[in-house]
């Protein structure tokens, strides 16, 4: 595997930067920083870097649709959002008797549903779940007992779902029917060892191999699903390195994000460009970011 030095595209100091999406029609790449709620927009061919403001609302994810919008996790619901104005309009709120749950990581299927889990946002109970939106409004539940809802990923036949739930230290992995939405079959993919940092957000290449960004171990580490061994670690000059995804015009660029929360001035002073969006350079195709199917 070759790949290049990371490079800091957009020092965004962000609190919560988190989500990468890329966007293959307006050829940019869409990310958040959750408590903020901004939407951070990043055009590669300008290299140009803008932010658009929720007044106040939490943004934990969004995603690409087919009709243009993004589909949005906001803190206690789902959302259309137009990424020119911020606004809004609400879907569902599938956890409305759950106020002290937020959304967190999530992304579209390769069948176009919308797969969003969430998380208690003191951090200390299993009350998340794992929920499927489709465009004509039907919720699933796919999930629960959830601590930390992280990272999503398929394979590149789109029949393997992998999921990261942090506190569990592992990728599990699940079959997915593309006609339904369901998943089925659970099993252990990848054990993370202690002293890599948590696994958060992943992506995944056209090889099948795994890239999981990992939460205080200032690094984003490849994988093999099938063998459950580790591949590279790539080091990341931010100590929280959040998620990740594959962009540019041949799906070949890694975009990394990363946040400063929970960090102090020492940590700081010692990786000052954590919280910003960086960029790896590799010598793979990616898996794309899927569209929601509107």
């Amino acid at each position: 595997m070759r790949y290049s030095t990371p490079e800091l595209l957009v020092d965004a100091r962000a609190n919560l930067g988190e989500g990468p999406a890329w966007d293959a029609v307006h050829q940019c790449l869409y990310w958040v920083d959750i408590f903020a709620g901004a939407l951070h927009v990043y055009r590669p061919a300008a290299g140009t870097a803008t932010v658009v403001n929720l007044d106040g609302q939490w943004l934990t994810c969004v995603a690409p649709s087919r009709s243009g919008r993004l589909i949005a996790g906001l803190g206690h619901g789902l959302a259309y959002l137009d990424p020119v104005t911020a606004k809004s309009e609400l879907l569902c709120q599938p956890e409305s008797s759950q106020p002290g749950n937020r959304f967190n990581d999530g992304k579209c299927s390769p069948d176009g549903r919308l797969i969003v889990g969430s998380m208690d946002n003191a951090e200390v109970l299993t009350s998340g779940g794992l929920y499927s939106y489709a465009s004509d409004g039907t919720l699933k539940k796919l999930l629960s007992g959830i601590g930390i809802s992280n990272g999503l990923a398929w394979s590149p036949d789109h029949h393997t779902l992998y999921y990261i739930d942090t506190p569990t230290r592992q990728v599990m992995a699940y079959d997915y029917d593309l006609t339904s939405g369901q998943i089925a079959n659970p099993r252990q993919s990848v054990v993370i060892p202690d002293g890599l940092g948590w696994p958060d957000g992943m992506t995944s290449d056209t090889h099948g191999n795994l890239w999981i960004a990992m939460w205080g171990g200032a690094a984003v580490t490849l994988w093999d699903p099938a063998r459950g061994t580790m591949l590279e670690k790539i080091a990341v000059p931010a100590r929280n390195v959040t998620s990740c995804c594959f962009g540019g015009p041949d799906l070949s660029d890694l975009y990394v994000t990363s946040a400063r929360k929970g960090l102090d001035a020492q940590d700081l002073s010692a990786l000052p460009a954590t919280g910003g969006l960086f960029r790896v350079k590799t010598n793979v195709i990616g898996m794309p970011t899927f569209a929601f199917s509107d």
